[in-house]
């Protein structure tokens, strides 16, 4: 099993008009990488999806990837294509769940989203992930 150390927070920064399935997001990393980068991904109904599996080494946060897992939400940006936190109801339970039992699992592990992490110049996942710290 890997030492896992972090959990980071990604969006897909897609419109949170246009679908972005699960399929097509294995489909896209497959060309990019080879293989799909985060280790789960939760869909705008709230569906929560293993991608990858946690004894993986991901291709999610660049240096940061040998001691974390990557968790993605459908969206993160608005209709316009603006950076905003698109989260549905749903995906924040979904997401809330999943982070509390990783929590269980992996207890020294912080939370991040992944603009948090040092020199990460992006807004991803376009929403302030430390309101998950307390868990």
């Amino acid at each position: 099993m890997r030492r896992i150390d972090l959990i980071v927070i990604h969006c897909s920064a897609t419109r949170c008009n246009r679908p972005y399935p699960v399929e097509t997001l294995i489909a896209d990393h497959a060309k990019r990488f080879g293989y799909t980068g985060y280790h789960y991904y939760i869909t705008r109904d709230g569906r929560l999806y293993q991608t990858r599996h946690e004894n993986l080494v991901g291709a999610h946060a660049k240096g940061y990837n040998k001691h974390s897992l990557g968790v993605c939400y459908e969206g993160g940006l608005d209709e316009k294509g603006d950076y905003a936190d698109t989260r549905t109801l749903a995906q924040k339970r979904t997401l809330l769940m999943l982070l509390c039992t990783l929590k269980l699992d992996y207890p020294n592990a912080l939370i991040l989203g992944h603009r948090d992490l040092p020199n990460v110049r992006k807004a991803c996942p376009c929403f302030d992930a430390k309101e998950y710290s307390g868990i």
